[in-house]
């Protein structure tokens, strides 16, 4: 597989870009402790230790990802940098801290794994040899600054495991009102977030890292993108949740139960840092400034999505973030800096109180 041409000048990523304000060291000791609430509450409901964000997994997928041969010198860095074929596990979730009923309709998120990466690691990730890319379906972070994010993960911590029956209808509610916004044109990221997003089909979805990484001299955006028809026919595709708490996992595995999908995974490469900034996560980066260019391609087989050996390897045995990788892949931004420990006080409380420790596939 050979790539397209680049038709941008990428902007080279420079120290001051990133802006660290004096006290978000405080705010990253804030977010880690209501990330702990959350852990705590939903280990004391259920005996059994879950993430803390993303918590219900719909989808556990073993696959491949082939790097493109013949991509410009821009795009040809980190992990892309060399043609190939590398293992790639993936996990489709939804944001919750607990685990709902699928009616409680939210955003979508995807995290893949890399496995057999090559490159100078980032502190935390010594010794390994995966990538991780965590993504959602949305165009941009809802939350601006980590004090938004802040927030807003304080009041899911307060309501995690509260009315579940009351979500549910205000999970209609919001839908019904995100529909309105959309119906008009628009969209409300902040809808979709409370329980308003469309109860669709989460294999049609595009995944972006909404937030940006260093991208080798550059900085970036990623996005993976379903393209072959099996999938593709699937976006805006309606699940029946009515009377189905699981449906969306039910939905992945009848699909890999008898088919597999094709993604293609994108970059968008930054070429203005006044309009796509690294400090506001909130932006969504213009397409027009620069469009997202294929740099690979992931391949997936039929297989059963959700086996309690899969369960136990992925879901119980792995952690995802953004800080196991490379260094030219570096997370950038307040958003992902104050998350890095709340990332690991989330799979060192899983490990501990599950007695498995989390594994990095070799």
């Amino acid at each position: 597989m050979s790539a397209s041409t680049l038709s941008v000048t990428p902007l080279p990523f420079e120290p001051h870009f990133e802006q660290i304000p004096d006290d978000e060291a405080q705010t990253s000791k804030e977010l880690a402790e209501a990330m702990h609430s959350i852990l705590e509450t939903t280990y004391k409901d259920g005996g059994h230790a879950i993430r803390s964000v993303h918590a219900k997994a719909h989808g556990l997928l073993h696959g491949q990802i082939h790097i493109l041969d013949n991509l410009p010198p821009e795009l040809a860095q980190g992990v892309f940098a060399y043609p190939g074929t590398l293992d790639v596990k993936m996990r489709f979730s939804t944001n919750p801290g607990d685990v709902l009923d699928d009616k409680v309709s939210t955003p979508r998120g995807l995290a893949i794994k890399l496995v057999g990466v090559q490159g100078a690691r980032l502190p935390g990730s010594e010794g390994q040899v995966t990538q991780d890319f965590v993504m959602q379906n949305a165009k941009a972070f809802t939350a601006a600054t980590p004090k938004d994010f802040l927030k807003t993960l304080k009041l899911l911590a307060k309501t995690t495991d509260k009315v579940p029956n009351m979500k549910k209808a205000l999970s209609a509610l919001f839908r019904g009102l995100e529909s309105t916004v959309e119906a008009m044109g628009g969209e409300s990221g902040t809808l979709k977030s409370l329980g308003g997003h469309p109860m669709t089909h989460l294999l049609g979805e595009t995944y972006n890292t909404v937030v940006p990484f260093l991208y080798g001299r550059h900085y970036a955006k990623l996005s993976v993108v379903p393209v072959s028809p099996e999938l593709t026919a699937l976006t805006d595709q309606k699940v029946d949740l009515n009377d189905h708490p699981d449906g969306l996992r039910e939905a992945v595995r009848s699909h890999f139960a008898s088919k597999g999908g094709v993604w293609d995974v994108r970059i968008q490469l930054a070429t203005d840092l006044e309009k796509m900034p690294i400090e506001d996560a909130s932006v969504e980066w213009p397409a027009e400034l620069s469009p997202f260019v294929t740099v690979a391609r992931i391949e997936v087989p039929l297989q059963d999505s959700w086996s309690e050996e899969r369960q136990q390897e992925i879901d119980d045995g792995m952690a995802f973030s953004p800080w196991h990788g490379v260094v030219e892949h570096r997370p950038l931004g307040g958003v992902m800096r104050v998350r890095k420990p709340s990332y690991e006080l989330s799979s060192g409380f899983r490990a501990s109180h599950n007695g498995c420790p989390m594994h990095e596939p070799r």
